[in-house]
């Protein structure tokens, strides 16, 4: 008897499998389709002659973990121990998926903002605990009247993801004090912040919860290199905890994978010295604004982008389909693969939305915006 009966296929292999099948142009899956950065690539190439081939210790490279350290300092002005406070995963989802299993127990709550990342609901499901399912705003912003009247004392988490997968759209100073107030209102609610996109952001500054101090006890985040530095296909990540809160998820992390990828470690050790991570917002704003440009003769709506290298776009003055059959004629008929928003419901719902990534090299997104511009 499986213990997870609803979930299936998920919608990103699907979509995928149809570009290939229909040679597609595939702006479904979250990764960049141009080539990693020469420095690492150098990097990368000289370990691999070097002995740095076996196991790192369970928290992570020391030395990687004090660059981390020091890279929050300097980005959040918050200062964290490197060895107690600080564990390198397996990705940004073993991450998420270590710290509901380290702190969600049976019968307890966790509110997820839908539509959310399809991560984050199995561990609480493994846990016998429930997932409470709350929708966003129709403008994807945080409904704190809801929020609010979701959460009681068996809630133990709130997942809040910013920027924001699918929508692109980021957290406001007022939604952190909203976000204090619940916090204050139960004393056992901790917050999962999914912040794998932190440095990719454009006009509007990415707040995190590195920037709350009311915040810091009570909160775990995670960060992922992999979306940072365009090497989604390392799978590797970082979690930020007090020191109470890691103990408890270094227990499942070591039974999970007990130390990450040994020359992964020792390159990104080395290339954190040469890269600015701040510059990333433009490198992807670029590519937003290019996409944009693209995408105004086309006759499909594009809501706004404020972070990641996601672009939701509405086609309900195109089509009535719902929209998993419109991203499946999208495929069939006009050659270009995307992402239903109804898949990040709960309840599925459709609001006549499809979510195009970006992160492709400027010959994609022309060649995929020629495709369009025939709906």
């Amino acid at each position: 008897m499986s213990k997870l009966p609803h979930i299936g296929t998920s919608i990103f292999t699907v979509m995928s499998q149809m570009a290939t099948e229909h040679q597609a142009i595939n702006l479904s899956q979250g990764f960049p389709n141009f080539p990693i950065d020469d420095r690492l690539t150098s990097i990368l190439a000289k370990l691999a002659r070097e002995n740095i081939h076996q196991y790192t210790p369970m928290s992570g490279l020391p030395s990687l973990l004090d660059k981390i350290a020091v890279l929050t300092q300097k980005s959040y002005g918050r200062n964290v121990s490197a060895k107690e406070e600080i564990l390198i995963t397996a990705g940004a989802t073993e991450g998420i998926f270590a710290t509901i299993q380290a702190l969600v127990k049976v019968n307890e709550e966790v509110i997820i903002l839908d539509p959310s990342y399809d991560c984050y609901e199995a561990p609480i499901l493994l846990s016998n605990a429930k997932p409470i399912r709350v929708s966003l705003n129709n403008d994807f912003t945080p409904n704190w009247e809801v929020i609010f009247a979701a959460a009681n004392e068996k809630t133990k988490l709130i997942i809040i993801n910013n920027p924001h997968n699918p929508t692109g759209k980021m957290w406001t100073e007022n939604d952190f004090i909203q976000l204090e107030k619940l916090v204050d209102a139960y004393p056992n609610l901790l917050v999962l912040s999914d912040e794998v996109y932190e440095y990719i952001s454009f006009e509007q500054t990415h707040i995190s919860v590195h920037h709350r101090p009311k915040l810091w006890q009570r909160s775990i985040s995670v960060s992922s290199f992999g979306k940072s530095f365009h090497i989604t296909g390392w799978k590797i990540g970082y979690v930020i905890a007090p020191e109470n809160i890691m103990r408890e998820i270094k227990k499942v992390h070591q039974f999970l994978v007990f130390s990450v990828s040994s020359i992964a470690q020792h390159a990104l050790n080395e290339y954190i010295d040469l890269v600015e991570v701040k510059a990333l917002g433009q490198f992807y704003q670029q590519k937003r604004d290019f996409f944009s440009r693209l995408m105004k003769d086309t006759k499909l709506e594009l809501l706004p982008c404020e972070g990641t290298y996601f672009q939701v776009a509405s086609y309900a003055n195109i089509s009535a389909e719902n929209d998993l059959d419109f991203t499946k004629r999208l495929v069939t008929e006009y050659g270009v693969a995307t992402i239903p928003i109804s898949i990040f419901y709960a309840n599925g719902n459709d609001n006549k939305c499809i979510r195009f990534c970006f992160a492709k090299d400027d010959e994609t997104l022309t060649r995929a915006a020629e495709r369009l511009r025939r709906l």
